[in-house]
């Protein structure tokens, strides 16, 4: 099947870079219900209706996200899909106003492998909290985030492990195109279209580049406006991590958006990004901000290192990220020794406007011709600092 089959579905992503092979770096637009997201994009982790250690206002304001990201199945259990729906969605049930992704619960399919049973109908699990049966499927997936009103939905999927071996894998290839029909014609009665909200395919297949294509090429003839690339960073090595990437993107449609799940450090990102990925989102700058580990274009500071008790330049002055030019490294080690909790919250704006700025320069420079060598250069001086 070609990469640029075309079906009835009206895509949200308008490319700004026009003519490019499918796997070249491109900037583009997203245009949402709760407003335009330029790509490529950087969308923080809300997992339980909140940026972990930050205000709402600071997302906007500071980090400048123009997306975040929301998880099915943890809201699902607390607070509950009602409580959310009756707010107004899950955006104006924390007060963020913005743009919202939110993902199908298929990730807990991987993570949570020893509290779940899996068949052709879906997932049942046993709550994390408190024992208690969960059954998560097709249905019941759309059905929980067209009560969170995410501006854009996922199929439920099948993680496999990296080790899985290639027989288990295209079963879960298999499950997760039967899953993403199922999550279609569901999406289609319920209240997403209508509200211009959209639903995203996830491509699964492991480490088998013909499973990568037969599941990406089986989601491309069931139609969607979107298409995530699922299944990395699950134990397998970068180096293969950013193959199964390059695999998968090389099928995509070129004129739909390109969302890569759960990754990953800044240099994978900028290499992803030269692959033709749009969208990416992890926990990493405000998990390591939690630990005192902060991202610079020099590579990744400990703060709690004995030399910085005496540094009392910013943590990095090239940031216009108030967190970031306002308060020395001296200042954070001392937060962070003494246990209070305004060290996380500095470190993670300071790491998430990290994450987005560099999204956001690697949109620049794709606009300006001249990605590919702004980004080796990045990586190496990035890699040459390594983490102090």
């Amino acid at each position: 099947m070609s990469p640029s089959v075309t079906d009835d579905i009206k895509s949200v992503f308008s490319s700004e870079t026009p003519g490019l092979p499918p796997s070249g770096p491109r900037a583009g637009c997203l245009s949402l219900p709760r407003g335009k997201v330029p790509t490529p994009v950087f969308m923080p982790v809300g997992t339980q209706a909140t940026v972990k250690g930050t205000l709402p206002r600071d997302l906007q304001d500071v980090v400048r996200a123009p997306i975040i990201l929301g998880n099915t199945y943890h809201l699902s259990l607390r607070p509950g899909v009602d409580v959310v729906r009756q707010a107004g969605g899950l955006s104006d049930f924390m007060n963020w106003g913005g743009p919202v992704l939110t993902d199908s619960g298929g990730f807990q399919v991987f993570s949570l492998s020893k509290l779940r049973k899996i068949n052709e109908e879906g997932v049942t699990f046993r709550s994390h909290l408190d024992g208690k049966e969960i059954f998560l499927g097709p249905n019941e997936a759309v059905s929980i985030q067209n009560g969170l009103r995410s501006d854009i939905a996922m199929c439920l999927d099948v993680c496999p492990s990296a080790d899985d071996n290639l027989n288990e894998v295209e079963k879960a290839v298999n499950r997760t195109t039967h899953w993403a029909k199922a999550c279609k014609n569901a999406w289609g009665e319920g209240t997403g279209p209508e509200e211009g909200r959209n639903l995203f395919g996830i491509v699964q297949g492991g480490r088998f580049k013909e499973l990568r294509r037969k599941s990406a090429e089986e989601l491309i003839e069931i139609g969607f406006p979107g298409y995530a690339v699922g299944g990395v960073s699950v134990g397998e090595t970068e180096e293969e991590m950013l193959e199964q990437v390059s695999w998968t993107t090389a099928v995509l449609p070129t004129d739909k958006p390109r969302y890569v799940m759960g990754v990953g450090t800044p240099t994978q990102l900028l290499k992803m990004v030269g692959m033709g990925a749009d969208m990416f989102d992890c926990v990493m700058p405000s998990r390591a901000a939690r630990h005192g580990m902060a991202y610079t274009s020099h590579g990744t500071l400990n703060l709690r290192n004995e030399k910085f008790k005496f540094d009392y330049s910013p943590l990095d002055e090239s940031s216009d990220c108030y967190a970031s030019r306002e308060f020395s490294k001296s200042y954070l080690r001392h937060l962070i020794q003494t246990k209070e909790s305004l060290a996380g919250t500095l470190l993670t704006l300071h790491n998430l406007r990290f994450f987005v700025s560099l999204m956001e320069q690697a949109r620049l420079h794709i606009l300006q011709g001249n990605f590919e060598n702004w980004s080796k250069h990045w990586i190496a001086t990035y890699e040459n600092g390594a983490c102090s």
